[in-house]
This record gives structure tokens, C-alpha cells and sequence, in this order.
């Protein structure tokens, strides 16, 4: 069931900003994928940002030119553009033009496939960073055995670095985004790390673990302490915050895994007569199987600790990705997600500053 926007986002929830222009497929697979999307949803809108006379011709095909407003930008932010070249050059940009569309409540989530150094530059200068967030994160979902299916982890990308203070933010960021995303009531969160012992790790991790335990009760989660990189898709675990460089390390690997188990599952089957009936007998429980593992269908990071909300595509993603990456930012919108997660942040952000000034507790048990 698609739950009912707030009154205050009514009008613009169901419309969704689109960067056509950053995919590595191009602005073919966005607009197919866009058109499975709004396929699914009869509802919903999307004002499509890129060259118009290239995208024109492409969307009267889908079917769906009533329910797509085109808003014609000729430049595009290129892979290799570095966040300070895109914010020097980037305004006549695709990726520029849908976070604007954002900003000036034209829409309630903007989605793009591409630069993502690019677009965090462009989201933080034009939505602002919420009060009291030092870094942004990228939230993305992960294949779970928990109630949800799926777990939070972050940073997915969006920052290398990460201090003891930013980790507590992320703990009380994701938590917020489980509650409102995933309906999980109180999140269990759990700190990556090389080992779940106390004496294990960086410094900075320890402080953090500490910091992050004291803050549970007014963050209204449950602190499982430190997680292994093997309680990623277990059932321990909500929410799993670490650093960036860590978080996108992990993400490719499970989605490396994933296709890797996949390919070889199905040169197996294939292998003889005798495992060729097998797999047709098994046709039902493989396709669930391939479902469940299939990465494409969690496509989409969310950029936790701006004023809005703006969801990151992989550059890669086909059709089926991008429309996974569409039905997310649609189902945020729907929710108030924004309005929600920036109460929650300059809440979150308040706890974060009074455990931070309150400093660990190193005598605690």
C-alpha cells in the first residue's frame, strides 16, 4: 500500500526529478526505465531534465509525454568531472536542473545515475546540509534475513573519511531512515569493524562505539555494538554504520558476490541434461532465489543530511535499475520522507552535540 503524503508536500509528492543525462547506458535506458516506473505507479510524475530535442523524441514513444514534463538542460556532468569543476561549470547541467527542480518545490525527490562526487557537490550547495550534520551520507539497502528483508548501511560513498562525531551522526541518521523507510519501530544498529570485541580496531572507532551506546536510549535504538563485515546480511542487524571508503568497498563486493553466484549458478544448471531438469523442476524457487540476490532491485543511495532528499542511481544501472531507483525516491516522497527525516535530524543532531559535549564514558560497563 502506498502511504498518503502530508498535506504540506501534497501537490509535488508524486512528482520526481530526473537527471536523464548520467547514466553510463545513456539517456535511453533512463527513459525506459522511467517509463516501467511510471507503468507501475498510475499516479505518479516526473519532469525529465536534459536536451530536450534528444529526449522529446524518446519520451512521446513511452506513451507517457502527458505525465512527463521535459525541462531541456544541454550540458552534462561527466564521469570524470571533479565536484569542484561541476560546481564551477555545472549550472546549464542535467544534474544541476533536477536538484533545482528540488529546491524550488517543483518536485519532492530528485534521482540521477550519475557523478556521484558530482551531485553530493550540487545537493549540498543548493539543499544545504541539515543543521548540525558535518557529512552527509549515502544510505543504501542491503539483502537481509532480518523482519525488514533489508538493512541500512552508510556511508555507501559519499565521504572516505569519517570521525567518531560523524559516526555517531550516521548512527542516529540511519536509525531515522530504518524507522521511516523501513518501518522498524527501534533499529538495532551495529558499528563495522574487524572484529565485535571492544578492544578491536582504529581509535576512532572505539570512541565512536562508546559514543554511539551513550546516545541509544534518546535515539530510541538498540545498540548491538561492534558488527563483522559476515552481519551485513544477517539477522543481528538493522542499521550498519561505517566510513565511506569502507561502506563502498563493501557494497561493490556483496554486488560483485552477488552476480558472481548468480553466473555460476546458472552455468551449473545448465551443465548437463540431468541438471537441466533439475533447474526446470527448481524453475520457481531459482527465480526467487535470483530475485532475492539480484542487486539491481535495491538500485538506489539515499542522501542523508540535506534539507531534501535526493537519491543516487548506480551510473551502470539498466532498466531495471533505474526504475528501482525511481520506485524508492517515489515511495520516500509519497511518505514525507524529508519533512520526517529533517525533524528526526535536528533531533538526532542535538543528541549527537550533547553526547559529543558530554564526551565517552570510559567507566561505563
Amino acid at each position: 500500500m502506498t502511504p498518503k503524503p502530508t498535506d504540506h508536500n501534497a501537490q509535488t509528492a508524486n512528482v520526481i526529478s530526473v537527471d536523464a543525462m548520467g547514466g553510463d547506458k545513456g539517456p535511453a535506458t533512463v527513459v525506459a526505465g522511467l517509463s516501467t516506473f511510471l507503468t507501475a505507479n498510475p499516479g505518479a510524475k516526473a519532469i525529465l531534465h536534459g536536451p530536450q530535442v534528444e529526449l522529446a523524441p524518446m519520451v512521446e514513444k513511452t506513451g507517457f509525454a502527458d505525465r512527463i514534463t521535459l525541462h531541456d538542460a544541454t550540458g552534462v556532468v561527466k564521469m570524470t568531472d571533479k565536484p569542484s569543476h561541476v560546481l564551477r561549470n555545472g549550472k546549464d547541467t542535467s544534474m544541476w536542473s533536477a536538484i533545482e527542480a528540488v529546491r524550488n518545490g517543483s518536485a519532492s525527490v530528485a534521482v540521477s545515475c550519475g557523478n556521484t562526487g558530482g551531485l553530493m557537490a550540487i545537493s549540498m550547495l543548493r539543499l544545504r546540509k541539515a543543521e548540525g550534520v558535518n557529512r552527509p551520507a549515502i544510505a543504501c539497502l542491503w539483502p537481509s534475513r532480518n523482519k525488514a528483508g533489508f538493512a541500512v548501511m552508510l556511508d555507501a560513498g559519499a565521504d572516505i573519511r569519517a570521525d567518531q562525531d560523524d559516526l555517531l551522526t550516521y548512527a542516529l541518521m540511519g536509525a531515522s531512515y530504518a524507522r521511516n523507510g523501513l518501518e522498524i519501530a527501534r533499529p538495532r544498529v551495529g558499528l563495522l569493524n574487524v572484529g565485535t570485541e571492544e578492544h578491536k580496531g582504529r581509535a576512532e572507532l572505539k570512541v565512536a562505539h562508546e559514543l554511539i551506546r551513550q546516545a541509544a536510549e534518546k535515539g530510541d535504538y538498540e545498540f548491538i555494538g561492534f558488527v563483522e563485515g559476515n552481519d551485513l546480511p544477517s539477522e543481528r542487524v538493522d542499521v550498519i554504520v561505517t566510513d565511506g571508503f569502507t561502506g563502498n568497498v563493501a557494497l561493490k563486493t556483496g554486488e560483485g558476490t552477488a552476480k558472481l553466484i548468480s553466473g555460476l549458478l546458472r552455468e551449473s544448471l545448465m551443465k548437463t541434461p540431468f541438471s537441466m531438469l533439475g533447474a526446470l523442476f527448481a524453475r520457481g524457487s531459482l527465480k526467487r532465489l535470483q530475485t532475492k540476490i539480484d542487486p539491481r532491485r535495491v538500485n538506489g543511495g539515499v542522501f542523508l543530511g540535506l534539507n531534501q532528499t535526493v537519491v543516487k542511481s548506480h551510473g551502470s544501472a539498466d532498466e531495471t535499475g533505474v526504475a528501482a531507483a525511481l520506485n524508492l525516491a517515489y515511495r520516500l516522497g509519497q511518505s514525507g520522507f524529508s519533512e520526517k527525516l529533517a525533524a528526526r535530524v535536528a533531533s538526532a543532531a542535538a543528541i549527537a552535540q550533547d553526547t559529543i559535549l558530554d564526551g565517552p564514558n570510559t567507566n561505563s560497563d
